[in-house]
């Protein structure tokens, strides 16, 4: 028998609407103030909830007294450990790690693990009701040692051993996460190494849309309206934690004020939001303040990073190897992942990732804009660099040497691979041939010195499993609808462009529904998956409904189709047509007026990849940072200047909002590298710089000049539109090429992540000049 061949993936290569810049459809709502965002949400019988926090960072409740709180005015309850019904804790899910502090409910006994941890919430008929007498609430604890260390790599043998590192006495075991090749032997036998520590610290989201959740109980159902990236997960969560079935609960996030990854899990405030709203039968808002933001709500972890590198002396590696340690919680296992590219950028025989934890009196770690990746390529990238001046190489011509042909981590091929073209492109656009390599030795005409410095960057493309329902109606525009979510990136707008392109119903005139889990199920909006993975299921739905008025035209009374074959004609611009004639046209609407129906309606279903072993490809995004610094050392002031970004990102659905992402992600890259860390008073654990005049987080002022090129290479082994998303890729080596770029303007070598001012101060004195 002979073999089937397998179908080749499809292509759609031209379209009048996808890759044309597009303003969001959901723009007018936002601009004018009507778009809905969770705290603005109020219902008749609105009541609202406070947490008390604790001020201790590890210990015990011994005592809780809320007998004042409870008399104050306004307040219907406090309640604690003892008095707030039950909760459930939740079953790891198959797909996803969900978080509610890794899945306990809040509340669940008297232990303190963090500072800020929740130990009580009152409510009250107001706000402000409801925080004065949850900061009366008389808290008695036995406090135990904590420890809120940021140093995790503890022993100084590590930097002059190619061992994997040790972490200290609170550390889970290290693991290996990706092994080839014996770097142990190419590391001892090799000339040119490198070996160096690279920190990056706590970092807090801090979107300008504080956590919030909205609960509504009503027999025996809960309506929750939430700050969530991730509206289906969300609902299972809180079912399983509330203990009632899935269809009990429905979520919903129709826009979301940003979440950098934060708000892609449940944290402890929703499911007390929601048992209050279930014991007093009123619905219950509560809003976690912004100092809370900084304790029960997530963070990037604190991490340490050594990399060795080795290479010949024309410049080819001959071992990698990246060992990273970052903290966790006292009771959950967070891993940053940061070797996410360290196995796929470059070609290299012999390479080793291990990962370890080590354990803190800190609320739960989470996602954080580009996991794993961001922190991981400013550590690699900055190595890379590091090595490259040692080997006198220039570091654009050192990445170039060492391009894989395939994913040398499982021997798959690539999807799509132009990293050597976004090097090239970006180099041209920077004018990078201008440079002088020598420390210091650029001026600009303004006496200024400049720093150049590039990095390459990597970040996964995956789909999940989604599903869509598109509606074409008789008055000529479209709904389409997906329990998928806009956390303001462009989701509405993509998803308008997708249907107009398969079925000609003007952007304007397709109603986009979005963020509710009684919709049929979407993906997270995380890790640039969504727009990959609602591509196929949007285009089939849509498909699906055209499919539905051709068959309606040739069956109903009064067309000129009727009678005909389905196959004989074709959907145009939301118009019926006989295939390659001249001839009848019938409109939509014209079709469902005679087929005496209001819509049609059909369903698209997408397949995942996550974690598909037999996924054919290798899927992932690329790009090249470059950037420039100047520097004026007689005051010891550092600025971003310029920076170039090209990403080869698959195919811009829209390159508007696109671009968008990317030049605030490079806002971000600058904040990262500069400004944001989140400071703990190692005395109590608890974050002292828990607002945005201490968290210093980049604003106008500090926004460099930023030129994007997409190189547009569609990916169609992905998805039909040839589509990845570009959430993450963008901000990927923008720390390290900042940072490189500050060596190059004073010679201080930053491995400690945010520069300061301190760092600049040891600048040899050719590029001070300070008297």
């Amino acid at each position: 028998m002979a073999q089937q061949q397998e179908q080749a993936p499809e292509r759609i290569q031209n379209s009048k609407i996808i890759g044309v810049a597009t303003p969001r459809i959901d723009g007018p709502q936002k601009t004018t103030g009507t778009a809905m965002y969770t705290s603005d949400h109020h219902f008749p019988g609105l009541v609202y909830a406070w947490p008390t926090t604790a001020t201790v960072s590890s210990g015990t409740v011994q005592k809780i007294d809320a007998s004042f709180a409870e008399k104050m005015p306004g307040v219907l309850a406090v309640y604690t450990h003892e008095n707030l019904g039950r909760l459930y804790r939740v079953p790891p899910g198959p797909m996803l790690t969900l978080m509610i502090d890794e899945t306990r409910p809040p509340l669940e006994d008297t232990t303190i693990r963090y500072y800020g941890q929740y130990v009580a919430v009152a409510v009250a008929e107001t706000m402000e009701q409801a925080r004065a007498a949850a900061e009366a609430v008389k808290v008695t604890y036995t406090k135990s040692a904590h420890n809120t260390a940021d140093q995790l790599l503890t022993a100084s043998r590590e930097l002059t051993t190619n061992e994997s590192p040790k972490t200290d006495e609170n550390a889970s075991g290290v693991k290996e996460v990706t092994k080839r090749g014996d770097t142990a032997n190419a590391l001892a036998s090799t000339h040119t190494t490198h070996d160096a520590v690279y920190s990056t610290p706590t970092e807090t989201h801090n979107p300008i849309e504080l956590h919030a959740s909205l609960a509504v109980y009503k027999d025996g159902r809960f309506t929750l309206y939430e700050t969530s990236q991730a509206v289906v997960n969300h609902r299972d969560v809180l079912a399983a934690m509330l203990g009632v079935p899935p269809d009990k609960v429905q979520v919903i996030t129709r826009f979301l004020g940003s979440g950098f990854g934060g708000k892609l899990w449940p944290w402890p405030h929703s499911a007390l939001a929601s048992a209050c709203s279930r014991n007093l039968g009123r619905p219950v808002k509560l809003v976690v303040s912004r100092s809370m933001m900084f304790e029960s709500v997530g963070h990037r972890p604190a991490i340490d990073q050594r990399i060795q590198l080795a290479a010949t002396p024309e410049g080819k590696f001959t071992a990698i190897q990246h060992d990273y340690v970052n903290h966790t919680s006292i009771q959950d296992d967070y891993d940053e992942g940061c070797g996410e590219a360290t196995g796929i950028l470059y070609s290299c025989p012999n390479l080793l990732v291990t990962a370890g934890m080590a354990r803190r009196n800190v609320g739960t770690p989470t996602s954080m804009r580009g996991p794993g990746a961001v922190p991981g390529l400013y550590a690699l990238e900055s190595a890379v660099d590091e090595l490259a001046i040692k080997l006198k190489i220039d570091p654009v011509q050192f990445r170039l040497m060492n391009e894989p042909q395939v994913d040398e981590t499982n021997g798959k091929p690539f999807s799509s691979r132009h990293l050597k073209e976004c090097l090239t492109t970006g180099a041209e656009k920077f004018g990078w041939e201008k440079r002088n390599a020598a420390v210091g030795s650029m001026k600009n005409a303004s006496g200024q010195t400049l720093g150049w410095g590039m990095a390459a960057c990597s970040w996964g493309a995956m789909k999940t499993d989604a599903e869509a329902t598109v509606e074409l109606r008789a008055d000529g525009t479209a709904r389409v609808a997906t329990g998928a979510q806009d956390i303001g990136g462009g989701t509405y707008t993509v998803i308008a462009q997708m249907v107009s392109h398969e079925t000609g119903v003007p952007v304007e005139k397709v109603e986009v529904v979005l963020g509710d889990s009684s919709l049929p199920p979407g993906p997270i909006s995380g890790g640039s998956w969504a727009t990959a993975s609602l591509t196929p299921a949007v285009l089939e739905a849509a498909r699906s409904a055209t499919q539905a008025i051709l068959l309606a035209a040739t069956k109903s009374d009064g067309s000129p189709f009727k009678g005909k074959k389905q196959d004989d004609l074709e959907f145009v611009n939301n118009s019926v047509h006989l295939k390659g004639q001249a001839g009848p046209t019938l409109s939509t609407s014209d079709v469902l007026k005679l087929a005496k129906a209001q819509s049609v309606n059909a369903t698209g279903k997408s397949r995942g990849l996550f974690g598909d072993p037999h996924a054919k490809y290798s899927f992932h995004s690329y790009g090249a940072q470059f950037v420039e610094v100047t520097w004026e050392p007689e005051i010891a002031r550092l600025r971003v200047s310029r920076v170039v970004t090209v990403i080869d990102g698959g195919r811009m659905l829209n390159p508007r909002t696109a671009q968008n992402q990317i030049e605030g992600a490079v806002v971000m890259g600058v904040g990262m590298a500069m400004l944001e860390a989140t400071e703990y008073d190692q005395r109590t654990g608890q974050p002292i710089n828990n607002n945005l005049a201490d968290y210093i987080v980049a604003v106008a002022a500090d926004c460099p000049h930023i030129d994007v090129t997409f190189l547009d290479y569609p990916d169609f082994n992905l998805n039909p539109l040839g589509a990845r998303g570009v959430g993450e890729i963008g901000l990927a080596g923008v720390a390290a090429a900042i940072t490189n770029a500050v060596y190059h303007a004073t010679g201080v070598r930053v491995r400690r992540l945010p520069v300061r001012i301190e760092d600049l101060l040891a600048a040899p004195e050719h590029t001070r000049a300070i008297a």
